[in-house]
């Protein structure tokens, strides 16, 4: 898998950082060394140092440096551009702790610590940070245009963006973009997604269903636009990657360590050419065909009532049953993907969803954000009366017992 992003110098000198355009407090750098991360050691090998960005803000936030004595390429890792994605930026500051063997890692783990500090997509004022990049214009906020300036001073070999989704990616993002990586439509690129993909399903997951796959950039005239690795690909040349995991249903650390494991494949030949990264978790169990379910079910769904899911149901479901399929959409249909007024009233309809292998018999909503269900029918208002995300849960069953369950996420300034 080598490339030729290993002939791209890093520009980065640790001596003097020509990055006052970026908002960076150069003459406060201080010294940083690793933590916990790992797999992580110190190495006299690598120089680190740490500086601000954004400083004296309430958005000032911090970039790490690991500079190999070897000469390579720079490769600039993200997290937490938006502050709900808890895995992306976990995973970016153990990032910010390896151990390279070549070229210069920069790493921003908490890019909108307002958003982080608010568990939110959004800052107080609504701003999705990952659309205030647009192509071939100036980034539209302070923070996008401080990052844009690092990014740019940096020019790196690779761009790698953390993220999380509570939906599976199947091809259409509207259902959710879990356990993908996002790249531009290059073979280059490609090949290098594949890779890491196939790295990551042999090697970490244990559930088919969470296994990863790769997904092309939407093009320059197309929803979503504004993102950082979409500038960064088409104006720098970089390589740049978004990886998404599946934040519902796994746990934080296994979250971590799947970004973690992708990553590493991902920026392999510039930051370790010549042996394999040693930074990263041990990998796991290979692939298996069914999901590792406890042996029995919960005597108490917390739902008030059968939850349509119990051993005997699931027993009278024929092998050769096809699951239904759950849907959301909105009215109005932007409400989904667009930031909310507190007090607004949309309505949510599920009557989209199908079964293929029977006919739906019940439609259950949980609309409280604490997982309950407690709504019913094909269509349910819902009213956000508080800034910040919500989360709103579908769960359909169909006349065999079969259930699915969807979710979408509501956000209000």
């Amino acid at each position: 898998m080598q490339r030729d992003s290993l002939s791209r110098r890093s520009v980065l000198s640790l001596a003097g950082l020509s990055l006052a355009s970026a908002g960076v407090a150069t003459g406060a750098q201080t010294s940083y060394s690793p933590q916990s991360a790992p797999g992580a050691t110190d190495d006299e090998h690598v120089a680190r140092e740490s500086f601000q960005i954004m400083e004296g803000t309430d958005k000032e936030t911090t970039v790490y440096v690991t500079e190999s004595e070897t000469d390579g390429p720079t490769v600039f890792v993200i997290g937490g551009v938006h502050g709900n994605e808890t895995a992306g930026y976990v995973a970016a500051e153990e990032i910010a702790e390896w151990t390279i063997d070549a070229g210069t890692l920069v790493t921003l783990p908490r890019a909108d610590v307002v958003a982080i500090d608010r568990g939110t997509r959004v800052d107080d004022d609504g701003i999705d940070l990952n659309r205030q990049f647009p192509e071939g214009s100036e980034p539209q906020t302070e923070l996008a245009e401080a990052i844009w300036d690092l990014v740019v001073d940096l020019d790196p070999a690779v761009v790698v963006d953390l993220h999380e989704s509570r939906g599976i990616y199947a091809g259409d993002p509207v259902d959710g973009v879990g356990q993908a990586i996002f790249h531009a439509n290059r073979d280059e690129d490609r090949t290098t997604a594949d890779s890491a993909v196939e790295y990551a399903n042999d090697n970490y997951i244990d559930i088919s269903e969470r296994a990863f796959q790769t997904g092309h950039f939407s093009s320059p005239d197309s929803e979503p636009t504004g993102l950082l690795v979409h500038k960064a690909a088409r104006e720098l040349g970089s390589e740049a990657y978004l990886v998404e995991t599946l934040s519902t249903e796994n746990e934080l650390e296994k979250r971590v360590t799947w970004h973690s494991a992708v990553v590493e494949r991902l920026v392999e030949d510039e930051l370790f050419p010549d042996e394999e990264p040693t930074n990263g978790h041990e990998p796991e169990e290979p692939i298996e065909d069914e999901p590792d379910e406890p042996a029995d079910p919960p005597a108490d769904d917390d739902n008030g009532g059968d939850d349509g899911d119990d051993s005997e149901t699931d027993d009278d479901i024929p092998d050769d049953h096809t699951e239904p399929v759950a849907e959301i959409r909105s009215d109005p249909s932007s409400a989904i993907e667009t930031t909310l007024e507190p007090e607004q009233t949309i309505t949510l309809d599920a009557t989209c969803s199908e079964a293929p292998d029977g006919e739906l018999v019940s439609y259950e909503w949980s609309i409280q954000n604490d997982g309950t269900f407690n709504e019913s029918g094909k269509t349910v208002d819902v009213t956000v009366s508080a800034s910040g995300d919500h989360r709103v849960l579908l769960r359909v069953t169909d006349d065999a017992g079969a259930s699915e369950t969807t979710e979408v996420t509501l956000t209000a300034a």
